[in-house]
């Protein structure tokens, strides 16, 4: 469904015909055929940045002025879903045996690269040969060109990755002594080096990998899985570290936190689910079990946190605001105050008090 191909014909002669209705009109019937699908915003976005175009450029003037789609004429995009990997599915992977399955060395290290390092798979098969650098410390960093964001980044790597890229620096070097331009060449109808391996030769690679380790999920299913993941999996675990989001953002380059902020949500699950393994109870002492997944799980999260925050104290948190209201904020402080300056004052009355008298 295309505005110029089938609707506009219909009801507009012409440019200056091409008002809000007819576009009200055209997206409803997007909305009706499309409503779901990820083309529904492109086929929007496309008259719109035509018509934007002609305004901008001055093409033709006899556009309406109430010919334009506005921000909320897009259809509202679903919340992403977490995309990480699993752990006990990690910890196959990761397996020093599982990864010496790779047949070819160079695809063993982009593995390497992507799980620890969160490249996009395109960026880490586009490295150049000479891709680690020093900072004044001596620490090594990996060196790469983001490209979707159009700028060169730098990740932190361990000396265990370095010397496997040391490695393959000198298996291609060996191949291509006169200089090869990218540390992972294509090794088919390549004599000069300069070409790089191909996306769809590593992913087939990788599913063949997958089958030769047997990895598995939870349920004893083969685990499929796309390299982007290993990215998303990175960006969560580090948010389970309790690294600063600003730290995953420049380590993932990330444009901007809303990307980050995907895996800063898991953060809470991760709080959360430590949270529902302590015992927990009320004003009374009783303990108090509440379902993880019932209805008033995430209010009790909820006021939790808040009671915590609103009533805090120098050595923990009041437990009155859990159960009623309080004009005091430090009023278990101030009663605490009190018993000690009670204690005190018994204190320093028995200590003048004649031994002598006390014997008596």
């Amino acid at each position: 469904m295309h505005l110029s191909t089938e609707l506009a014909p219909r009801y507009a002669v012409g440019l200056s015909q091409v008002d809000r209705e007819l576009l009200e009109r055209y997206l409803a019937v997007l909305h009706a055929e499309l409503a779901g699908r990820n083309i529904h915003a492109e086929r929007i976005g496309q008259p719109a940045s035509f018509l934007q175009a002609i305004r901008r450029l001055g093409w033709d003037d006899s556009l309406p002025a109430t010919a334009m789609i506005h921000y909320d004429d897009y259809p509202k995009r679903g919340e992403m879903l977490p995309r990480a990997l699993a752990e006990h599915v990690m910890a196959q992977l990761e397996d020093p045996a599982n990864l010496d399955r790779w047949n070819d060395p160079a695809r063993r290290l982009v593995t390497l690269i992507l799980i620890r390092c969160g490249l996009r798979l395109g960026d880490a098969l586009r490295l150049p040969l000479d891709c680690i650098v020093h900072d004044a410390g001596n620490a090594p960093y990996l060196r790469y060109q983001n490209h979707k964001m159009k700028r060169e980044a730098l990740v932190p790597i361990d000396e265990e990755l370095q010397a496997a890229i040391a490695g393959q620096q000198h298996r291609v070097r060996a191949r291509w002594p006169h200089g090869a331009p990218v540390l992972f060449p294509s090794g088919r109808a390549n004599p000069d080096g300069s070409r790089r391996a191909s996306h769809s030769g590593y992913q087939h690679a990788l599913g063949e990998w997958l089958l030769r380790c047997d990895v598995r999920d939870e349920h004893g299913h083969p685990v499929h899985l796309t390299p982007h993941q290993w990215r998303h999996t990175l960006g969560t675990r580090l948010i389970n570290m309790d690294v600063p989001q600003e730290v995953v953002r420049r380590i993932l380059d990330h444009d901007s936190h809303a990307m980050t902020q995907h895996y800063a949500r898991l953060s809470d699950t991760t709080i959360r689910r430590h949270w529902e393994k302590a015992r927990k109870v009320s004003a009374t002492g009783q303990a108090v079990i509440l379902e993880p997944d019932g209805p008033l799980a995430e209010a009790a999260w909820a006021k939790q946190r808040i009671g915590r925050a609103t009533q805090a104290l120098p050595n923990g948190y009041c437990r009155l605001p859990m159960v009623k209201s309080c004009p005091h904020a430090n009023a278990p402080l101030t009663e605490l105050t009190t018993m000690f300056q009670q204690f005190m004052a018994r204190f320093r009355l028995s200590a003048l008090i004649c031994p002598r008298d006390r014997i008596g």
